[in-house]
């Protein structure tokens, strides 16, 4: 059969062929064929190792491990390990022949029941046999003793609650001389350990004296034909007992203490000029650092890594790096010592080596050797594979901005790694550098001088180029007149047009990257103020992209060719310098955004192809946040209350752009934060502050004009899919009152009314109060809600509140919830007026509407 399958040239020919034996061992299944039963299941192992299916032979495997001999039996036991596994309820039917053959007479079958139940055994099994399996651990013969521990590791593995079972048997098999035996008990001593901490108590006590017996037993003993790797005596048996050492000795410091003498004979004492002796002085690396071991220890330790450094095998290197970053936790200075040896494999060839001794150099940063570091990683920089670039400039610009200990320092290394890397630098680090330079008045003709010549050297480098155009169409005049110069530098000769012309050689450099072009046209808007004599040059270069195919690009030609031609008056104040960017608000948002997005990769769940959150057996979903907290109502308990004038249009649209509008919080809910859900939708993120006319001083204006109330567009469905464990009331229960809003100007009070049969429908009657000294006028109400909420608003009963609460407005909303029952009713609203004919704005979100609504 396998020489036809083996000369069969196509799949067709091959299948063909199996299905003719698989007819030929059915039949023969059928006729009840003892004499071939072993050859047919011998051929179906072979077809089932070829992938076709074989279960129709299941129940012949069990036939064969019933019969008596040992030849039925040794295919019988392969097959059953091959065709079936621990979820086949057949299983069940070889139970009672394990048993026999675990109690048989003949050596060779009870190895052969202990091989087929460490390899398929169910909970049922371990349950069933295990009194068998422990005493066999007791057998005379070795390899019956190997057999019976590594089949108890499987039932440990399966039912821990046996693992007590195991605990003694498991110490005494520690005393045997054939090392089959004790690796394999030790293998058991350690599943026992991860299996039960009574267990792990137990070794500690009876177990220790004898590893560190055979630890140096084995390390000391002399040539051995059977054991011996590369002139090493047994070197799994090694590394099997480092690590039960390893696992014994964590965070017990008697134990660690007691092992300490023989892992450091062991760390002198192997050669590390063979692959086994490195691998058994890693795993001695590995348990002193797992241990409470002594300093001097750990110093050794770390400089056996240090030696792998030096090792031309690349797998030995790379094994290092990752034990010395672990390391560099425990003890940072004897990590130090190897700077030098781990920054040379920062210029490793391979590319993995690199990255992780990057990793590691990062780690090793402080404040006294970060410049001498720095040096070494920027001059490689230069020369390193474009590959690597991105990595390496982002741990350079992360170093520097974390190390910087003078600001001339900053930006002298920032310089370069923009002039090196500058297409690899993110922007938030351009963002922070121009931050700084704006912060340091002292360095800003430095700044500008650097970055000029820095962009006329390499000016392919794309963040070099727009850090350094927005330099000089801010700080021009420094350039040309060299002003703020620092003792260490030498003059140098720019005119005004030659700062001109780099910034229109980067415009048409740069003719793809929309960014860029917008920022070099801000410069020369502002290099014509600067540079009054270059205004007509500037005003043709701009002029040039008024039929830009890019409308940002278009527009922003247009308006500032129209500056330049007809607005003289204003153009010297319009294009003033920037004010002082203010340093420790953008590192605060800037820190803010980061942990922001680590929690949410962090928080993020798997999610599997059908949609839903991996979650172990057992564990129930987590309940879904509730909306207050989406709604950050927890973050004040008092509504902040400040009141400023403002003026700003009646519609939605408008205040979408409108970035920096402010807003108010009403009482009775929590005051809106910068994480506020539908406060971002409106206002783009811009802080809460309630805002209202003043009180004082303030005179009754004329008769008003009446305005129609718009509906306010409903805003994104932020909150869908989120429950509320908000229990549903009886529909005819009276809601009370709520005041929805109140400042130091206006109050704003709902009442609720459900009409019978509908609970999702809700009429609010709003009404308005006017707490100031002034009447307001022009009064326009609009309000937002999610997407799962239809509202509906009828007109006002006036457009004029009267003063001092001498009356007041109502106005009537109509609110329909979809999702009743399982979202809260939200609701965001803008009241816009005038006083004395002059536009007031208030706006804020309420969100503590009564439950059922």
């Amino acid at each position: 059969m396998i020489r036809s399958i083996r000369a069969c040239k196509t799949a067709a020919e091959e299948r063909a062929v199996v299905r003719r034996e698989c007819a030929a061992i059915r039949a023969a299944i059928s006729e009840g064929d003892q004499d071939y039963r072993h050859r047919n299941m011998a051929k179906l192992m072979f077809i089932h190792m070829l992938g076709y299916p074989t279960h129709f032979g299941q129940m012949e495997c069990l036939k064969l491990i019933a019969a008596a001999g040992f030849p039925e039996k040794r295919i019988g036991y392969l097959g059953l390990m091959l065709l079936l596994d621990e979820r086949q309820e057949v299983l069940m039917l070889v139970t009672n022949s394990l048993k026999q053959d675990l109690n048989h007479s003949n050596q060779f079958i009870v190895g052969l029941a202990l091989c087929a139940l460490g390899n398929i055994c169910s909970a049922e099994m371990a349950r069933d046999l295990a009194p068998e399996v422990e005493r066999l651990l007791q057998n005379r013969d070795p390899n019956t003793k190997k057999k019976a521990a590594l089949c108890s590791i499987r039932i440990v593995r399966k039912v821990p609650d046996l693992a007590e079972n195991f605990m003694s048997a498991a110490a005494s098999l520690l005393k045997e001389k054939h090392h089959g035996v004790l690796i394999s008990a030790v293998q058991l001593c350690t599943e026992l350990c991860k299996a039960s901490t009574e267990a792990l108590e137990y070794l500690r006590k009876n177990c220790l004296e004898g590893l560190v017996r055979i630890l140096r037993d084995v390390s000391n003993s002399s040539y051995a034909p059977e054991y011996d790797v590369a002139g090493i005596t047994d070197p799994f048996l090694h590394i099997r007992v480092l690590k039960l050492m390893r696992t014994l000795g964590h965070g017990d410091a008697d134990c660690s203490e007691y092992i300490n003498d023989i892992l450091a004979q062991v760390s002198t004492k192997i050669e590390s000029n063979k692959n086994a002796g490195n691998a058994i002085l890693y795993e001695c690396v590995e348990t002193i650092m797992g241990i409470e071991a002594t300093s001097g220890l750990r110093v050794l330790a770390i400089n056996i890594l240090g030696r792998f450094l030096s090792n031309r095998d690349n797998n030995i290197r790379y094994v290092a790096l990752n034990m010395l970053t672990k390391a560099i936790a425990v003890d940072t200075q004897a990590v130090q010592r190897h700077r030098a040896t781990i920054l040379e494999c920062v210029k490793d060839a391979d590319v993995s080596i690199r990255k992780r001794a990057l990793e590691l150099v990062y780690l090793l940063v402080n404040d006294t050797n970060v410049k001498p570091l720095t040096k070494e990683l920027v001059d490689y920089l230069e020369v390193s594979d474009q590959d690597f670039k991105e990595d390496l400039t982002a741990k350079i610009c992360s170093i520097v901005e974390k190390f910087s200990q003078d600001k001339l320092w900053y930006l002298d290394q920032m310089f370069r790694v923009l002039s090196l890397a500058g297409n690899y630098v993110k922007d938030d680090v351009c963002h922070a550098l121009i931050v700084l330079m704006s912060n340091a008045s002292e360095l800003q003709g430095y700044s500008v001088r650097s970055l000029y010549k820095a962009l006329l050297a390499c000016g392919e480098q794309e963040s070099l180029v727009r850090v350094a155009v927005w330099c000089i169409g801010e700080y021009g005049e420094m350039l040309v007149n060299n002003i703020s110069m620092l003792d260490m530098e030498e003059p140098i000769t720019v005119t005004e047009s030659d700062a001109v012309d780099a910034v229109e050689v980067a415009l048409k450099r740069y003719s793809a990257d929309v960014t860029t072009r917008a920022m070099c046209l801000v410069s020369l808007l502002k290099l014509s103020s600067r540079f009054p004599p270059t205004s007509e040059r500037i005003k043709e270069i701009v002029a040039q992209n008024k039929g830009n195919t890019v409308l940002e690009l278009q527009q922003r030609s247009i308006e500032f060719s129209s500056i330049i031609q007809r607005h003289q008056s204003i153009k010297s104040s319009l294009l003033e310098r920037m004010p002082v960017l203010d340093e420790a608000n953008y590192l605060v948002k800037r820190a803010a955004s980061t942990q922001a997005t680590v929690s949410s990769l962090k928080s993020a769940p798997a999610v599997t192809p059908g949609g839903q959150p991996k979650l172990p057996n057992g564990v129930a979903k987590p309940p879904a946040a509730p909306l207050a907290d989406l709604l950050d109502l927890s973050s004040d308990d008092t509504p902040v209350t400040t009141s400023a004038p403002t003026t700003a249009p009646n519609d939605f649209l408008q205040d979408l752009l409108g970035i920096g509008l402010t807003d108010s919080s009403p009482t009775g809910g929590a005051p809106s934060t910068s994480t506020d859900i539908l406060m971002d939708l409106l206002s783009i993120g811009s802080t809460p502050v309630q805002n209202g006319p003043p009180t004082s001083n303030l005179i009754p204006p004329g008769k008003a004009e009446t305005k129609p109330v718009a509906v306010a567009p409903q805003v994104v469905d932020l909150l869908n899919g989120l429950s509320s464990s908000t229990s549903l009331p009886d529909e005819n229960a009276a809601y009370p009152t709520i005041t929805a809003f109140q400042s130091a100007t206006l109050r704003i009070t709902f009442s609720f009314k459900k009409q019978p049969g509908k609970p999702q429908e809700t009429t609010i009657n709003a009404t308005f109060t006017n707490l100031a000294t002034t009447t307001f006028t022009d009064f326009v109400f609009q309000a937002a809600v999610p997407k799962f909420i239809q509202l509906r608003l009828d007109p006002a009963s006036s457009s004029t509140l009267p003063a001092s609460g001498n009356g007041s407005v109502t106005q009537s909303l109509s609110v329909t919830n979809n999702q009743h029952g399982q979202k809260p009713l939200a609701m965001r609203i803008r009241m816009s007026y005038k006083v004395n004919g002059e536009d007031r704005l208030e706006q804020g979100q309420i969100s503590n509407f009564p439950a059922g609504l």
